[in-house]
């Protein structure tokens, strides 16, 4: 008999990578969802980063993102790593770049697998890879007239 395990849909996805981006447009948190839609992922995990009104103490009023041209490229090696370590049905992965304001979404990411556990060690996996080692800049703007320059 053959074990849990070995059906299918407990197995990674043959193409599970169904959406990156960098977007100059406001952010979908129902587009991501939508491309991890999988019928064999008993888990979905989604992260969404949104613009906070406050930075290490000091009132922030907006900010505005910026990346090297390489950024969805490494994106998308960061996505490959995530699926290659965890039995991923679908990924997906979006940064907003341009001027926000407080309340705006940044970023937003989801995975799939057949399994909670795994949804959410992935997606955590991948939102804190795209922090450290994406080449996106924010340029913050705090209340006091002083600004700061954050980024991988």
């Amino acid at each position: 008999m053959a074990s849990t395990h070995d059906h299918p849909g407990e197995q990674a996805a043959q193409d599970p990578i169904k959406l990156i981006g960098i977007r100059d447009t406001p952010l979908s948190v129902d587009e991501v969802f939508r491309a991890v839609g999988d019928a064999a992922a008993g888990g979905t995990a989604l992260f969404v980063g949104t613009v906070r009104n406050h930075d290490g103490g000091t009132d922030v009023d907006e900010l505005g993102y910026s990346c090297h041209p390489s950024a969805e490229d490494e994106m998308r090696r960061i996505a490959e790593k995530v699926v290659a370590e965890y039995p991923v049905r679908a990924l997906a992965a979006v940064h907003r770049v341009g001027d926000l304001r407080v309340g705006d979404l940044a970023v937003v990411v989801g995975v799939s697998c057949p399994h909670r556990g795994e949804a959410f060690e992935a997606c955590r996996k991948l939102i804190d890879d795209l922090k450290h080692e994406v080449p996106i800049w924010k340029h913050q703007r705090f209340s006091d007239g002083t600004e700061e320059w954050v980024g991988a």
